[in-house]
């Protein structure tokens, strides 16, 4: 059995962050699930544009308001609380914060070895 808290991850290895966002990976691949599981924040007034090109990602909101936009189609979807959204084509695609920060419990597959951050394109590394 797994059992890790968010506050154990704080200032650890695995509470990475970046321009607008900040995540504590909770479940990474060394624990052999298959998946990753991230406690992620998006800053109130963030705007991050990003694109999973080698993993697929699912979304849940505990808090804050926000949008995520398609890039390829231009649609925009609201993001509040009890909204789950995935990007199950490895969809380009922009996150906004427009109302308080995002509190997001995120999953990747395959999973993130825990102290990854985007590259310049908004990826992450295959490995």
């Amino acid at each position: 059995m797994i059992v890790v808290t968010s506050q154990e991850m704080a200032g650890s290895a695995r509470d990475v962050s970046g321009p607008g966002w900040q995540s504590k990976r909770m479940i990474v691949r060394e624990h052999g699930m298959g998946h990753s599981v991230h406690e992620t924040r998006v800053l109130e007034g963030a705007e991050l544009h990003l694109h999973y090109k080698n993993h697929l990602e699912s979304n849940y909101c505990i808090s804050g308001e926000g949008e995520v936009e398609h890039k390829v189609t231009g649609e925009v979807f609201p993001i509040k609380p009890g909204t789950i959204y995935s990007l199950n084509e490895n969809d380009p695609h922009i996150l906004r914060a427009t109302k308080g920060d995002l509190l997001l419990v995120c999953v990747f597959t395959p999973p993130l070895s825990g102290n990854e951050t985007h590259k310049a394109d908004g990826s992450y590394a295959s490995e």
